[in-house]
């Protein structure tokens, strides 16, 4: 729960009375201040995993270090920036909300960490040319900090340009305390829900759980020297469109290798899942772009549709490690992920 102004007041004057004079009027400022600054925090003493939140994001910090800000305040959608991986290196793309040296600056839409489709009931909730949709922050229901995890709980509203609500979603983001420093650990979980009528996800390879890379880490490009490979073993660009239960991404960053694996949930609706994954960086499951990925003739063969008043959901485990697949053993911390499921 976020400590409020009222809340800090009760618990300072519940103190023993052994304090000092013009120790409450010190501590009552420092609280005023750090409010006024749009700062609260969730956080118990000594947890590990701390999020805090600022006027337009949270900070999420794993034993006082930055790991993601979830922004969802004036924003076209909701993202995760920057992406700090182990050794404190950033695994994602810069633009568009920095500017830094050796980074193309195309789809402006990839933004970090996203959850988003290119088509919902026929509108464009992933690219941001002329008539795209929005998906609007629409309240927390927690936020937790703690010893092990910590968890932001979320909904959001898919709105199309004329206004329409075409949909809700909720999301859930649970971030572990890692047992190794090399690692870092967190899944994401959205319940997309048809709250306004039907909501179908069209069949096309624009989305949808995604992340844009380093430019290091990416295939190709003129300071990419990273590498793809997923669960059946198959590498680099023969990676794009394939179905597979998980996939890593790896590379060169700051001198060191790093890589993403994200790993589709058993049970999520399609799975395994396909994998718009890129040489220029995006890496992407996609379960609703069947047609575009086995070159179909039908283009709504991948259509699915949520029916008025239900709703599907999706999860994925985010894997954060040093080294490439093998060092990382990715093929065994995805049976572990597995096994945790079942039991």
């Amino acid at each position: 729960m976020l400590l409020t102004f009222e809340a800090a007041v009760r618990k300072f004057w519940r103190m023993p009375r052994i304090v000092k004079p013009g120790i409450g009027l010190l501590f009552l400022a420092h609280v005023s201040a750090s409010l006024a600054a749009g700062q609260t925090s969730s956080s118990p003493p000594g947890g590990s995993v701390q999020i805090t939140q600022l006027t337009n994001r949270l900070r999420v910090e794993i034993n006082g270090h930055l790991l993601t800000e979830y922004f969802f305040q004036d924003v076209t959608r909701p993202y995760y920036y920057p992406l700090i991986g182990p050794g404190e290196t950033a695994l994602t793309r810069n633009w568009p909300m920095k500017t830094t040296p050796n980074e193309e600056h195309d789809h402006p839409h990839h933004r970090s960490l996203w959850f988003a489709h290119g088509a919902v009931n026929g509108h464009d909730f992933w690219a941001e040319t002329r008539g795209f949709g929005k998906i609007v922050h629409d309240g927390f229901d927690e936020i937790k900090s703690g010893k092990e995890s910590g968890t932001i709980k979320s909904r959001d509203k898919w709105i199309a340009a004329d206004g329409t609500v075409i949909g809700t979603d909720e999301r859930t983001f649970r971030i572990y305390n890692p047992v190794h420093a090399n690692i870092r650990m967190f899944d994401f979980e959205i319940t997309l829900r048809a709250s306004n009528g039907d909501m179908t996800f069209g069949d096309t390879k624009e989305g949808a759980m995604a992340v844009r890379l380093a430019e290091t880490m990416r295939l190709k490009g003129k300071v990419g020297h990273g590498h793809i490979v997923n669960s059946a073993g198959i590498r680099d660009e023969e990676t794009w469109g394939k179905r597979a239960e998980w996939c890593d991404y790896y590379g060169p960053v700051e001198g060191k290798t790093v890589g993403i694996a994200i790993f589709d949930h058993p049970q999520n609706p399609r799975h395994p899942t396909w994998w718009h994954v890129r040489d220029y960086g995006l890496f992407a499951a996609n379960p609703f772009g069947q047609h575009d990925f086995e070159s179909l003739a039908d283009k709504s063969a991948g259509n699915f549709t949520i029916a008025a008043g239900k709703s599907a959901t999706f999860r994925y485990r985010f894997y954060l490690h040093e080294g490439d697949d093998q060092q990382a053993k990715v093929a065994e911390q995805y049976q572990e992920y597995v096994k945790s499921i079942s039991r």
